[in-house]
């Protein structure tokens, strides 16, 4: 049973939220103490985290930034803020989705789901990829470019790993949206494109340019 943690201040709504989840099978833990968030996620060890905003004494994004710290637990922030800069904010703190409310709690369970299976299985095999200077650390979802170790977001390394597995092959963003999220239905097109222009930054600072291409209305590739 994969405990998820709720941090969210308006109290019906999390309420309502763990009401539904438990019903799922979830082990829900509610967080009250918004002075303690990040010692009640080490306290607590979830496997996924829903994350509100607009938060008491520090903001959502701060709490984000501090468990990315330390953690890559899958985390979905849950928001009434519907703006494209919120999400990319978001995406760029390290969260893994982005549901705006009010929102349907099938969907809901629908994206913690996906993440839960990929999170936690989706490297069951152990197998290892390296292709033109980055090896694919599957063990702790990172890369090694040049001798340094980058760490990866869970949507980053997934992309990546299905880029690289199929290296030489032009992907639609389609087919990477059902590949990272099972139905393309649940997920803002701009949370593909955010990720994928994070993964660029990322293997270009560590030194190799243009490992993921641009193929204009077809998808992407790595050569």
């Amino acid at each position: 049973m994969a405990k998820i943690m709720i941090v969210e201040d308006e109290a019906v709504i999390r309420q309502l939220i763990g009401e539904e989840l438990t019903k799922w099978k979830f082990d829900v833990f509610q967080v009250t103490d918004f002075n303690q968030v990040f010692d009640e996620f080490e306290q607590a060890a979830p496997q996924l985290v829903l994350l509100d905003i607009n938060l008491p004494v520090y903001d959502g994004y701060y709490w984000c930034q501090k468990i990315r710290e330390v953690s890559k637990v899958p985390i979905i922030f849950i928001s009434s803020r519907n703006t494209n800069m919120d999400q990319i904010m978001a995406m760029n703190m390290g969260a893994d989705d982005y549901i705006t409310k009010p929102f349907q709690v099938d969907i809901l369970v629908a994206k913690i789901n996906a993440l839960l299976r990929r999170s936690y299985n989706y490297a069951e095999s152990g197998e290892e990829l390296e292709h033109n200077g980055i090896s694919l650390n599957i063990d702790n979802s990172s890369m090694t470019i040049n001798g340094e170790v980058v760490d990866l977001s869970k949507n980053e390394y997934r992309l990546l790993f299905i880029l690289m597995k199929q290296h030489g092959k032009i992907l639609s963003r389609d087919k990477l949206l059902r590949a990272l999220w099972d139905d393309e239905r649940f997920v803002d097109d701009n949370t593909l494109t955010v990720n994928i222009n994070r993964l660029r930054r990322k293997i270009e600072q560590a030194g190799i340019d243009d490992y993921i291409q641009t193929k204009v209305g077809q998808g992407y590739i790595v050569p």
